[in-house]
């Protein structure tokens, strides 16, 4: 039995080929599913007969069934999925006056670790299947749809990040299929532009996602130098700044935008200082074009970390566009019930043991003074 959820068009074409069917068959299976959310195969009347008998045997529409839904007094609406073995994923939806975002999750807790991140907090259990990261936005779209009375031609959603748990090129093989589904215009038909994928640096994955399916692509950046970033964003270490600039760099020849978005959360004292902000222009001034994302931390219990200061969150974008940078200072959403960025953590059944290395000490936290850090930057 095969979750039809986990094919893109050629995979599904495949598949109704073994069934001795034309490809035109999986073409309509593929508009049944995805642009009307139809998941029994006796609704879908214009398939033949003989393949509506024999598809209950051989395959199964079936998103992750939704454990709860939480809704913020912004409008933000976060669902809890039950993906199984004592794991469930977040997924969140944010309304805006022209658009409506899906933040997708795409592992079941985070191996990398990012220290302002509460899903790298509860460890990592496994990969998400394309069906499981599929599943989040054909219930989305399909329950807002009814929920806000919305024809069949119009869209609930027509923006999806996947920003929610785990890190995306992690689980690349599960990924890409997902992401052609989303493009596909017998499916959502969203635009490459509308469709980003966030990393905290996994550069050869970045490479491959230039050549299989190049979408919008976020790049979780946090810091100006090697030294800080080694401690907020544990995957530098391996993948060190010089490295994933050159990569985003390569990845603008075939990205759907001209710039690649730098993500860089404000913690107080950590990395929100102007000579910091000056070194981020050095870092990537001349070298990529990009806009920078300043996001507000937004606080979970055992971070240690603070949200920065207003005022130097203002005083440090400042400094980026007077040097000529385009830069965005993040509205907080959906953080009243936990949805907000760096917040989703859903459960993890953890396999890395990350609450048991970090009251042992392994995990090293970060000092009490990080502005000792990055004296070199200043």
């Amino acid at each position: 039995m095969v979750n039809l959820l986990d094919f893109d068009r050629d995979a599904l074409i495949a598949f109704c080929e073994r069934l001795g069917e034309r490809p035109f068959r999986a073409v309509q299976l593929f508009r049944w599913i995805h642009q009307r959310g139809v998941a029994e195969f006796t609704q879908m009347t214009d398939l033949a007969r003989s393949l509506r008998e024999r598809l209950p045997a051989q395959a199964l529409v079936a998103p992750p069934p939704v454990a709860s839904e939480q809704a913020s007094d912004d409008g933000t609406i976060k669902w809890l999925f039950d993906v199984g073995g004592g794991n469930a994923v977040e997924s969140v939806f944010i309304p805006e006056a022209d658009r409506g975002t899906l933040c997708v999750s795409s592992q079941a807790g985070c191996a990398v670790g990012c220290r302002f991140c509460a899903t790298g907090h509860q460890g990592f259990s496994r990969n998400l299947t394309t069906a499981e990261i599929v599943g989040q936005l054909w219930f989305a779209e399909h329950h807002l749809r009814a929920r806000f009375g919305l024809g069949a031609e119009e869209r609930a959603i027509d923006n999806v990040v996947m920003m929610g748990m785990g890190e995306p090129l992690q689980n690349y093989g599960a990924l890409v299929p997902a992401l052609r589904v989303m493009l596909d215009d017998h499916a959502y038909g969203l635009s490459r532009r509308r469709v980003t994928v966030s990393t905290s640096g996994v550069v050869p994955m970045i490479d491959r996602l230039r050549t299989d399916c190049p979408v919008a692509l976020a790049v979780s950046l946090h810091a100006s130098d090697d030294a800080l970033r080694d401690q907020l964003v544990p995957l530098n270490r391996k993948y060190p700044l010089s490295e994933l600039l050159d990569a985003c760099a390569r990845y603008l020849d075939a990205a759907p935008r001209d710039f690649i978005t730098f993500e860089y959360v404000m913690l107080d004292g950590v990395n929100d200082s102007p000579q910091q902000a000056q070194a981020l222009v050095r870092l990537v001034r001349d070298r990529v074009a990009c806009k920078v994302n300043l996001i507000p931390f937004n606080p979970f219990a055992g971070s240690g970390l603070r949200r920065s200061p207003r005022e130097r969150v203002a005083a440090f974008a400042e400094v980026l566009r007077a040097a000529g940078i385009v830069t965005t200072v993040r509205r907080t959403r959906g953080d009243d019930i936990a949805a907000a960025c760096g917040q989703l953590a859903g459960e993890v059944r953890d396999r890395t043991h990350v609450a048991q290395r970090r009251a042992r000490g392994t995990i090293p936290l970060l000092p009490a003074r990080p502005a000792t850090i990055h004296r070199s930057n200043e």
